[in-house]
């Protein structure tokens, strides 16, 4: 089993910046891949960023390539995502998964998932 737990959600101004960060306990972490996603209200759940398992090589969803960075820091069993020039759509409950194999772009594909974390983005 892995536990996932992230933090670093809140209330941001339009243009302005979050990390997010996704520390995982139990198996190795360094073993799975791993992706963020999103869900706003009403709204299905989405894709946002992943990432192999050593970080090298990443993807992102295109609404927020230039913006979004993925990372990990497998040191410390920890995912980062880093937010720039926030926009209210960008406003949801971000989500990190990991994963062994499957399908990166699918959230069901996923072996173990967080709780998420709100992030608010006020125009």
């Amino acid at each position: 089993q892995v536990q996932l737990v992230e933090s670093g959600g809140g209330l941001v101004q339009a243009g302005g910046s979050l990390r997010l960060s996704c520390v995982a306990s139990g198996r190795t972490f360094s073993n799975y891949a791993v992706g963020w996603f999103r869900q706003a209200p009403g709204s299905e759940r989405e894709f946002v960023a992943a990432c192999n398992w050593n970080g090298i090589s990443t993807y992102y969803a295109d609404f927020v390539k230039g913006r979004f960075t993925i990372s990990r820091d497998n040191a410390k069993n920890t995912v980062y995502l880093q937010m720039n020039n926030l926009k209210p759509e960008d406003t949801a409950v971000y989500s990190c998964a990991a994963r062994n194999g499957g399908n990166r772009y699918a959230f069901e594909d996923y072996n173990y998932r967080g709780q998420g974390t709100q992030v608010t983005v006020s125009s």
